[in-house]
């Protein structure tokens, strides 16, 4: 684990034995390369080129969310297919859904489903939602992230607050807390990584200020006197004094109020807040826990200025012994129902629907026919996506799958496309965006043939 104080032991320097070359330095690895910013800062001053804040917010549902328990049930199919629940008619005429999620149903005019969502690897990981692509070896490590390739090709909206942010926690299984890196655009577009994993021994590359830990963010009051520490620390020092403008710039990441605002929900409405939910720092076996008032954090984040944020939310692998889906499902699925309304709520209360498009989805479906653990099993196949704002046209549903749920019956969709359209509404077009790896080969963000899915642009 990363500490911006160094070796406690070690001498000379600032930041209890870290001297400034080493610490400048560091910001090739330090909170996803963020204090490598001097030269993207100076790049975006040199061509004058300025964007427009549109951002994204990735949540990602970590372990293959039941497709035909929550937004494409099958009421008329055989009792060991349609499950437990019933369908319910939303605001939408012709749109239903799963009966736990009466808040979506109410604002369905404000939802586009995904039903026919296919091309999965059928991994419990969570890349292919973080880069559009299955993980092969040859990717892994070497493909950035989609918030990766936003970091290079647009820069941050504001100095002081990075352009592609995680709230994925590190999990048991090690794949679903993956937020994606910055391959070889680079590590300083690689996330910057706000949250750890829980204190169990496992290994987080998250950040400590003085001995605080960002292992849950809703320890907030700990980070922000990091934080705090950290300003009193540099300024004593005089580390600011002799830095060229850009590296000032980018230490403005570190001890800038608008980043450390951000996470700081006291700063929030309390009765804003109150409409979340409360938190459950407990981590859900080897998944993320159900911190619900991190979809708050996210809509903080990017009305601060980040343009990617990424997060994971609790455990929906529900097929073992101990996990049967039907349970689990009667405790997320209402949390998820109130979080992610009251997030598009926010967002259209203070005129940011536009700008901010929100994605919900897991990296695989799961099996029409129920086991006999009362469960269903993995399913890559078919699955399902939950999209919100951004300027696409909500209020409707997207392809279909068949009468069991187990196949795209029409416009099957695919991951590229997602991407496609994700990037169309930031305002940036992946067939002019062409970056080179380490080998001289050219690469763009999407494949050539991946185009924007035309019934939501």
């Amino acid at each position: 684990m990363l500490s911006l104080f160094g070796d406690p032991h070690a001498r000379g320097g600032f930041c209890d034995g870290l001297n400034r070359r080493d610490f400048l330095t560091a910001g090739g690895t330090l909170f996803g390369g963020c204090l490598a910013l001097p030269h993207l800062l100076a790049a975006g001053a040199k061509s004058g080129t300025k964007t427009s804040h549109k951002s994204i917010i990735n949540i990602y549902l970590p372990g293959g969310p039941p497709h035909q328990d929550m937004w494409d049930l099958k009421p008329d199919a055989p009792k060991e297919v349609r499950g437990e629940f019933n369908p319910i008619q939303t605001k939408v005429t012709g749109i239903q859904i799963c009966e736990l999620f009466p808040r979506i149903a109410q604002m369905m005019d404000k939802f586009t489903i995904i039903r026919s969502l296919v091309g999965s690897a059928g991994d419990h990981d969570a890349y292919q939602c973080m880069t559009g692509r299955p993980r092969t070896p040859a990717n892994l490590g070497h493909w950035p992230s989609f918030g990766s390739w936003v970091s290079k090709s647009q820069g941050p909206a504001d100095p002081a607050v990075p352009a592609n942010v995680s709230l994925m926690y590190p999990c048991g299984e090690k794949r679903w807390g993956y937020h994606g890196d910055g391959g070889f655009l680079g590590i300083q577009h690689a996330p910057f990584h706000l949250v750890g994993g829980r204190d169990t021994g496992m290994k987080s590359d998250s950040l400590t200020l003085k001995g605080v830990s960002l292992d849950r963010l809703n320890d907030r009051m700990s980070l922000l006197k990091g934080f705090d520490d950290l300003d009193r620390k540099i300024d004593a020092k005089g580390t600011m004094d002799g830095m060229d403008s850009f590296n000032r710039q980018a230490l403005d990441i570190l001890t800038s109020s608008k980043l450390k605002d951000a996470v700081d929900l006291s700063k929030e409405n309390p009765k804003v807040l109150e409409r979340y939910g409360v938190d459950d720092p407990a981590f859900e076996r080897d998944g993320a826990p159900r911190m619900v008032r991190n979809f708050c954090v996210a809509r903080r984040l990017v009305e601060a200025g980040a343009r990617v944020v990424t997060m994971n939310f609790t455990r929906w692998d529900w097929h073992g012994p101990d996990g049967k889906n039907f349970v689990q499902a009667r405790k997320d699925f209402p949390l998820l129902d109130r979080a992610v309304t009251t997030l598009i709520e926010d967002l259209h209360d203070r005129g940011m629907d536009q700008d901010v498009s929100v994605i919900v989805w897991g990296e695989f479906g799961r099996t029409p026919k129920i086991n006999n653990m009362a469960s269903r099993d993995h399913w890559p196949q078919l699955s399902c996506a939950l999209l919100a704002g951004g300027g696409m046209k909500m209020g409707q549903v997207i392809g279909s799958s068949n009468r069991l749920a187990e196949r795209a019956a029409s416009r099957p969709v695919t991951h590229q496309e997602i991407f496609a359209t994700l990037y169309k509404n930031l305002g940036l077009d992946p067939n002019a965006v062409r970056e080179y790896d380490a080998n001289g080969r050219p690469h763009f963000p999407i494949d050539a043939d991946a185009q924007p899915i035309r019934e939501l642009v």
